[in-house]
């Protein structure tokens, strides 16, 4: 019979860390959200969204014939400015 070992605590640690790696991966890949990324990324709904924080002057973002476009790498850190302001 074979028995292994296996030291559960380091296994968790490597995990975490692929983890992490993959969600960075995931995110660099988006340049900028839409409204529909905007809105699945802060668990709010278009109107919440838009009596919020949409027009706050600080929070940036373009129209794009009739889209809206929002930087990611400024929409996050705007979106956690704006949450300790809360």
């Amino acid at each position: 019979m074979i028995s292994i070992q296996i030291n559960e605590a380091e296994v968790k640690k490597l995990c975490r860390q692929q983890i992490i790696a993959l969600v960075r991966e995931v995110d660099a890949e988006y340049v900028f959200w839409d409204s529909n990324e905007l809105k699945k990324r802060t668990c709010m709904s278009w109107n919440t969204i838009q009596n919020t924080f949409f027009y706050d002057p600080r929070f940036i973002k373009r129209k794009v014939g009739s889209k809206w476009y929002f930087p990611v790498k400024e929409t996050r850190e705007f979106l956690s400015v704006w949450l300790l302001e809360q």
